[in-house]
């Protein structure tokens, strides 16, 4: 079986790792792959075309590695035109246009998508199979709900206090265009805090999915981000304030039995620690529990922000889709 498959925005660092993934996948191959600013170039053998001369028709599946705001309009073409479609950008991620409004800061370009299914395996593997389009989730997402939506669906975060989340990523999660903030010379040996408190937009993705399993959370997260000075990578650390009758140990339970039967979530045993290193360049994402006190439990997490986070995720989102496993070409 060969999927055709369309990349828009392949120049890019998820759009080249995508490229990689579905040179390697037995069932895809790549029908066109476009970047206006990479025009020519070859990429896994595929060569590059403006975004004007793809054709999504030619294509059973679209993958849309373009920023927010220009993804919904490629998202109703290629949807017209048949083609299935997981977005990688935040268009389809917020369930209304009034709270993707909010977030990014203009309206919704194409309201009549939403809500989309969001495409976090894990939790959400019943929704996203046999649909026609999918929400990538972002990459502080991803790590950050792997690490606390299962204690959020049992009720074991006491909400009646702030949700700490600090998380930190690599320099590609800024994308691939040249800035001074991600200039080498400015990010190595430092590390900066961006955006932080209740600002980043991703916070509203964050609260959506916890919010929708326990409401109670809504408007308690506190998040800050970090840029390190490596280039691929995420960890959160998030510090949770465990409910009146929960412990670190029943925690763990719940954990590992969320997580056991989950191909590409690894829940480190008792008195280890996850490491950046030990996540980047994997398709999978590691979780490791500190208990604090009885009423104080520290949840560590670690993805690689390109493969779990982007573009992995987006290959486990369309092999669910298709019918096909969820680790269909992922090593």
């Amino acid at each position: 079986m060969s999927i055709t498959a369309g990349i828009y925005g392949a120049a890019g660092y998820t759009g080249r790792e995508l490229l990689a993934l579905l040179h390697r996948h037995p069932d895809f191959s790549v029908a066109f792959a476009t970047s206006d600013s990479s025009s020519g170039e070859v990429v896994q053998g595929v060569r590059l075309i403006p975004a004007e001369q793809a054709d999504p028709s030619q294509a059973e599946v679209i993958f849309l590695c373009t920023p927010h705001g220009a993804s919904a309009k490629l998202a109703a073409g290629a949807l017209a035109e048949g083609a299935r479609v997981v977005d990688l950008s935040a268009d389809l991620r917020l369930k209304t246009p009034e709270a993707y409004a909010e977030w990014y800061g203009h309206p919704h370009p194409h309201p009549e998508l939403l809500p989309t299914p969001y495409g976090l395996p894990e939790f959400n593997r019943a929704t996203i199979e046999g649909q026609r389009r999918v929400a990538n989730p972002g990459c502080y997402p991803t790590c950050t709900l792997l690490a606390l939506r299962p204690l959020a669906q049992a009720g074991a975060m006491r909400a009646d206090g702030p949700l700490v989340v600090d998380a930190k990523s690599g320099v590609s999660g800024a994308g691939r265009k040249a800035s001074l903030d991600t200039h080498f010379v400015e990010v190595f040996g430092d590390l900066k805090p961006y955006n932080i408190g209740r600002v980043h937009r991703h916070v509203g993705e964050i609260e959506q999915e916890l919010g929708a399993v326990a409401p109670d959370l809504l408007g308690k997260l506190v998040f800050s981000p970090h840029l390190l000075p490596v280039d691929r990578g995420l960890l959160a650390t998030c510090y949770v304030p465990l409910a009146e009758g929960w412990t670190p140990e029943q925690a763990r339970h719940l954990m590992t039995e969320t997580y056991c039967h989950e191909p590409l979530v690894n829940l480190l045993p008792p008195g280890e620690t996850v490491r950046l290193r030990d996540a980047a360049r994997t398709n999978g994402a590691l979780i490791s529990l500190h208990p604090v006190s009885e009423s104080m439990l520290i949840v560590v997490a670690a993805i690689d922000n390109l493969l779990k986070g982007a573009s992995g995720q987006a290959v486990e989102n369309m092999n669910l889709a298709l019918g096909l496993e969820q680790r269909a070409g992922l090593s």
